[in-house]
């Protein structure tokens, strides 16, 4: 476990036990709770950053840089943990998404093949924006940029999906 995973638990842990202790002397605590979970990011937020790492995934295994496409996946899918809390039953939905119709998409990163890449990648748009319209968001269509969204990264840098750190 790194040191920031033992940080953050050792973290969430004292803060569930003074939640805990403040829910037995303070009868505002529940209203304390509701309005830090009405701060952290519904769905709309963390889905801007999914898009964002999803163009840069393209432009990432386009060039070859195969630990940053495996990166931008990764952290994709970390970017809706907010949503875990925030937005449940949405939240089941994305990683049913992320565990299934992505899955082969992640496959393809792993055997750095660029061709399934580009298949599974593609064919996977039409899913997002099938998800977009199911949730009343059809008016946001996802499509293949001709650009990544961050042109500030080499994304032409050779590498290994194994290269991102754990």
């Amino acid at each position: 476990m790194s040191r920031n995973s033992v940080k953050l638990l050792v973290a969430a842990t004292l803060f569930a036990l003074s939640a805990g202790i403040a829910h037995a002397t303070d009868p505002d605590t529940q209203k304390q709770l509701d309005a830090i979970k009405a701060a952290i990011p519904k769905f709309a937020v963390p889905m801007r950053e999914v898009g964002d790492r999803f163009q840069d995934m393209y432009s990432a295994a386009k060039g070859g840089n195969w630990a940053l496409a495996a990166y931008m996946s990764k952290y994709m899918n970390g970017a809706m943990n907010p949503a875990k809390l925030t937005k449940p039953e949405e939240y089941k939905a994305w990683q049913g998404f992320y565990d299934g119709a992505f899955a082969p998409v992640n496959k393809a990163i792993q055997a750095k093949d660029l061709k399934g890449f580009e298949k599974e990648y593609t064919a996977v748009i039409p899913t997002c924006n099938g998800c977009h319209e199911g949730m009343g968001y059809g008016f946001i269509k996802v499509v293949k940029q001709k650009a990544a969204s961050d042109i500030g990264i080499d994304y032409k840098v050779k590498s290994e999906p194994g290269d991102v750190p754990k």
